[in-house]
């Protein structure tokens, strides 16, 4: 006891000198960063929406039911036409008020889907100049949510002929208006439902309208992979080996598949 007014200032003064000595040097601050001016965080939304979707899947995998509660209220409070395939996760769920919440977000979301199309339908019964705009906007809504293939299959078709034909109504009555997307994107879903003869008629005003793109190639590659037409799909590969076109690695991937 006698020592503990010479130890007490002892160690306060050794623990001065030691901070000094190791941990006094000047921080190198250059590779922080603080400016919002030298990072722009364009898809902080988008980011932050695929780390939900994944924390779903794990919490899905781990049963937890606190988390993935938590998880699919976050989920819902931003674009729910963007999550409808996490969201159908969650009706595996052990939980079942996860589950019965998950179905009933995918029930309204569908049900507004289905309203919408009939709402752009409607719309193209107007003037020319309101048919085209409504056209070209089913197209991205309707591709927006089946790509996600949350529907039964044969409501799936069902819509994806739905769309095929409002895409050609551009493609007939305003061509100037189609744009890469919508062609890509109807080849993509009528292949998915296996309709070749309607993809490959879509492939084929692809290239017609878009020649030496990379999706006038990749979307016949991929038909003819499905197709298993190794001629056609060889005939592609030497099209694209006498274009400009830079390959992706999705594109080179399928080429070694195939091969």
């Amino acid at each position: 006891m006698a020592l503990c007014p010479v130890l007490g200032p002892m160690f306060f003064g050794l623990s001065y000198l030691f901070y000094k000595f190791f941990f006094s040097e000047p921080v190198d601050l250059e590779d922080v960063i603080f400016s919002k001016d030298k990072v722009k965080s364009t898809f902080r939304a988008e980011e932050d929406r695929e780390r939900n979707l994944v924390s779903i899947e794990e919490a899905i995998a781990v049963t937890n039911e606190s988390d993935l509660r938590t998880l699919m209220m976050n989920v819902v409070r931003g674009d729910v036409r963007k999550t409808l395939t996490s969201i159908s996760l969650a009706l595996e769920s052990d939980d079942s008020e996860t589950a019965h919440y998950a179905a009933s977000v995918l029930q309204d979301a569908l049900g507004e889907f289905r309203a919408n199309v009939e709402k752009y339908r409607k719309m193209m019964g107007e003037d020319k100049e309101t048919r085209i705009y409504a056209a070209e906007a089913a197209v991205q809504y309707m591709d927006g949510v089946l790509s996600q293939k949350v529907f039964t299959p044969i409501e799936q078709k069902h819509y994806v002929k739905i769309m095929e034909n409002i895409c050609g109504v551009i493609y007939d009555e305003s061509p100037e208006s189609m744009e890469m997307p919508y062609l890509e994107a109807v080849c993509m879903r009528l292949l998915e439902i296996e309709d070749y003869d309607a993809c490959e008629k879509w492939c084929d005003r692809l290239v017609e309208m878009f020649p030496d793109t990379l999706p006038s190639f990749t979307c016949r590659l991929k038909l003819y992979f499905n197709k298993r037409d190794r001629e056609k799909f060889f005939n592609v590969i030497t099209e694209l080996k006498a274009s400009s076109v830079v390959v992706d690695r999705e594109t080179l991937e399928l080429i070694r598949v195939f091969m």
